[in-house]
């Protein structure tokens, strides 16, 4: 008899997870796996899941990094610290986890490090982009996990962000750029799996380069719940 799947936790906005969390889904049980919804309100036990995604939405609260707020950008406190607790837990569990655009940021924060709360202002040569389209060109870091998951040094990527990573979290790399040199990817060297991307890569799941992402999320997560050592 098989395996049974590997339960993914994956959190989203109270205000837009009805539309994310099917996406996401879809590409975690194309790799093998099983996806829960986690957010404010629901339940969140890390004992009952294999591995994590900490998914996109509103902007990180500068409070949690030591940067200033802007009052136009809207904040979810409660979301903050939920997520801000289950990556610290995940990460000192060894839990794989994936942080996708917010997520990303929020992966950087629980390590230590800190976030530029306007990303176009600190990277003036960076193209301002909104789009679930693939419009951006990333570039991967060559000897980086992300680079060998991909198979590819350029990717063209969609783009919803406005925070971006300043200062890295502790034990974290830098894994992908674009023409700006805005950080479009972090990762921890070592396994298991902890990888932050600043596009959707859900929206993505046509292109196989994409999904491969997600593969090596279930791949950790499967070896996990088998106490598997971790591989990179």
């Amino acid at each position: 008899m098989s395996a049974p799947a590997p339960v993914i936790a994956v959190t989203t906005s109270a205000r837009s997870g009805w539309r994310i969390f099917p996406l996401v889904a879809l590409n975690v049980w194309l790799a093998g796996g099983r996806a829960r919804r986690w957010g404010t309100g629901r339940a969140a036990d890390l004992d009952a899941v294999d591995g994590l995604v900490i998914g996109g939405g509103d902007d990180i609260s500068p409070a949690l990094y030591g940067g200033e707020v802007r009052a136009e950008v809207r904040l979810d406190p409660a979301r903050d610290a939920l997520e801000r607790r289950l990556a610290e837990e995940a990460l000192s569990r060894g839990l794989p986890v994936l942080g996708i655009c917010r997520g990303a940021q929020m992966l950087n924060v629980a390590l230590g490090g800190t976030l530029h709360a306007d990303a176009y202002a600190a990277y003036p040569g960076s193209r301002r982009y909104r789009t679930i389209l693939p419009r951006r060109m990333v570039r991967a870091c060559p000897g980086t996990l992300l680079a060998e998951l991909t198979r590819r040094e350029k990717m063209w990527v969609n783009a919803l962000h406005t925070q971006s990573v300043d200062r890295l979290g502790a034990g974290l790399r830098i894994a992908a750029f674009d023409s700006g040199g805005m950080v479009q990817a972090i990762e921890r060297p070592a396994p298991p799996l902890a990888l932050g991307v600043q596009w959707h890569p859900e929206h993505l799941f046509y292109k196989r380069q994409q999904r491969r992402i997600f593969g090596a999320l279930v791949q950790a997560a499967r070896a996990h719940a088998s106490g598997a050592p971790a591989t990179a």
